[in-house]
């Protein structure tokens, strides 16, 4: 029964204290958390979110485990926090693990909580960013844990292709865990903090004899450079969580809606001279493709995906315009822009993004085939780089291809060439689109000759120089239609940014089925 003193003031009093002491937890914990360079969920949340958006939800549930001491153990909010906010106005979903409860693990209400969240978001149509930081699950509830992770995966997988959905890893990842984070769209990584495996390194040595640790196993460079897992590593916290925002600000909602438009004041119709220098006319120099991608958008501003990996393909999201688009380039920096397994996963998962959500695609293209040797076919060089193809083919986003050096073989049909459904392929005059080049077409249609010739140097050099007038120069495609146009390098921005604007109101429907099987 309610005493004398009982009011509403001191019940409201009494809640806040009580959602304080939640907030605040433990001290010893919050002070080896900050020992560790790490923050604490609050803290996280506060750095992505607009400052004073969060609303938190289910901030008082508990667990309702029994035995093990657990009946004795019951915080609020059991070890993760959840809720929304804004991210540069617009609503964002977020849940947080919070380390100094149970080590973040994993039990029923705690999944409960999570499952609420993401069904939000869903149901809403608003991005969901995850920030984890968790021991696994919690061994204590047994199998009720592992069926948490199991309706995680669910609601990932169900949400895939509708809301963009991003995994921030701020501290251990293992186990079954590793998995909801491998469904998200993006996964960024913290150095020296943040490790994810499927079985850690104790696990390894007694099944393997490999000894390995912690970050040599599963750290952020690691899955930034080796596995592909992470899109992206960082020194810290603060300035992984601010790329986060920015990656956001680039993304739509939903995918019923466009990516948000931001006008510069980089004009439309801005001349792009620098292009004429930076990339060398000879098909066998080096240059960075970044610098040609600076050069074409606004304000030269592009958030790369995946820089540490498959290096040989830029993938990036910048904008024309103010609109937002999926720039693909070949990288001539890294392995002459070579397409090989790496790069045409990373290519193909990043078309599929950009179509999923509304986003036009634009390929530069310089690429001098794919990377030939025993290591790439034993690995699957044929279906894995048959994932760019499928990508490409199925995706109904405005597709505009420019060629600007040379195109060879099966790797320029798949750089969303025109015959694979391009919607415009514009070239350079720089452009060599062949099924080789000339060196290795003359040595196999005039092998004999030059074999037998006097002089073979002098004879293969006519014949290379015979084989490049006749089917190489900068208007053979364009004269039989694969070609829509050859542009002025100087140009290019202005070209691409009126032939988006035209392709705006595109609708392609793809066949009726339940969905396609593409290859793995």
């Amino acid at each position: 029964m309610a005493g004398p003193d009982d009011t509403i003031r001191s019940r409201t009093d009494a809640l806040r204290d009580r959602k304080e002491a939640a907030r605040a937890g433990d001290r010893g914990a919050t002070g080896r958390q900050h020992a560790k360079g790490k923050l604490t969920a609050h803290e996280r949340i506060e750095l992505l979110l607009d400052k004073g958006s969060f609303t938190e939800i289910e901030g008082l549930r508990r667990h309702r485990a029994t035995g093990f001491g657990m009946e004795a153990r019951r915080p609020d909010g059991d070890g993760v926090v959840t809720g929304w906010g804004t991210v540069h106005g617009r609503t964002v979903f977020v849940y947080a693990h919070d380390f100094r409860t149970f080590g973040g693990a994993l039990g029923e209400a705690h999944a409960e909580k999570i499952h609420k969240v993401m069904d939000l978001a869903e149901a809403a149509g608003a991005p969901l960013v995850s920030l984890n930081d968790g021991a696994g699950a919690r061994i204590q509830e047994g199998v009720t844990a592992l069926a948490g992770y199991g309706g995680i995966f669910r609601r990932n997988t169900r949400a895939s292709g509708v809301i963009p959905q991003i995994s921030v890893m701020l501290g251990p990842c293992a186990g079954g865990a590793a998995y909801s984070p491998a469904l998200t769209d993006f996964v960024f990584m913290v150095r020296g903090t943040s490790q994810m495996f499927i079985t850690g390194p104790d696990v390894v040595k007694a099944v393997t004899g490999e000894e390995v640790s912690h970050n040599g196993l599963g750290g952020a460079d690691v899955h930034a450079a080796a596995s592909g897992v992470a899109h992206g590593a960082y020194d810290d916290e603060e300035h992984c969580l601010d790329d986060v925002r920015r990656l956001l600000s680039l993304l739509p909602a939903n995918n019923r809606e466009l990516a948000p438009v931001e006008r510069s004041g980089d004009p439309a119709g801005r001349r792009t001279p620098a292009l004429l220098d930076l990339v060398p006319a000879h098909p066998g120099r080096a240059y960075d493709i970044r610098a040609v991608i600076e050069e074409i958008v606004d304000d030269g501003d592009h958030f790369e995906v995946h820089p540490g990996w498959g290096a040989n393909l830029v993938c990036a999201l910048a904008r024309l315009d103010g609109h937002v688009v999926g720039v693909v380039a070949n990288q001539p920096l890294f392995m002459a822009g070579v397409l090989d397994i790496e790069a045409s996963e990373k290519g193909a998962r990043f078309v599929q993004f950009c179509d999923a959500f509304n986003i036009p695609l634009l390929t530069l293209v310089d690429v001098p085939g794919f990377l030939p040797g025993v290591g790439q076919e034993h690995h699957g060089i044929i279906r894995r780089g048959a994932k760019l193809l499928y990508a490409y083919c199925n995706a109904t986003v405005p597709r505009i291809s420019l060629v600007l050096r040379k195109a060879y073989g099966g790797a320029y049909i798949v750089m969303d060439s025109r015959s694979i459904g391009a919607d415009l392929a514009l070239a350079w005059p720089t452009n060599e689109i062949a099924v080789m080049g000339a060196e290795g077409a003359a040595n196999v249609i005039f092998r004999r000759e030059i074999a037998a010739a006097d002089d073979p140097a002098a004879a293969r050099d006519r014949r290379v120089n015979e084989y490049r007038d006749a089917l190489m120069h900068p208007y053979y495609a364009a004269e039989r239609g694969l070609i829509d146009d050859v542009i002025d390098p100087a140009g290019t921005r202005s070209v691409l940014i009126r032939s988006l604007d035209m392709l705006r109101t595109k609708h392609a429907d793809l066949p009726k089925r339940k969905h396609g099987n593409p290859p793995q």
